[in-house]
């Protein structure tokens, strides 16, 4: 296997620990992050009817204060928006799914303005 390969497996395997724990319900329903190089994208997903109540990017028209999508600016951005649209639809707790990323940079960025923004993780 090259590195990457490597890379990408291990955090393919840290995600399934991670999501065999976490699940979304109706009364706490599931935030995940993904993040790519340039961008940061999050979403709140209800599990249990499997439908996506609300969702927030670096790409979206309130995040172009940040210089770049892939900062910890931008996921400050990302994250306080997710916390009012969150808001707005009802939804006042949350269970967080890092998605096999480390809890640190733009991820921790994006929770602490979340919880900033409200909700409860």
């Amino acid at each position: 296997m090259r590195v990457l390969e490597q890379k990408i497996e291990r955090r393919r395997r840290r995600k399934l620990r991670v999501r065999k724990r976490v699940f979304g319900t109706p009364e706490r329903p599931r935030l995940t992050v993904f993040r790519s190089l340039k961008q940061i994208y999050a979403q709140i997903i209800d599990d249990d009817r499997g439908v996506t109540i609300c969702a927030a990017s670096s790409r979206d028209k309130g995040a172009e204060g940040a210089k770049s999508g892939g900062n910890v600016a931008a996921a400050k951005l990302v994250g306080s928006a997710l916390a009012a649209k969150a808001k707005a639809a009802g939804v006042g707790a949350v269970c967080f799914d890092r998605n096999g990323y480390k809890y640190h940079g733009r991820i921790k960025a994006l929770a602490d303005a979340a919880r900033e923004g409200g909700l409860q993780f």
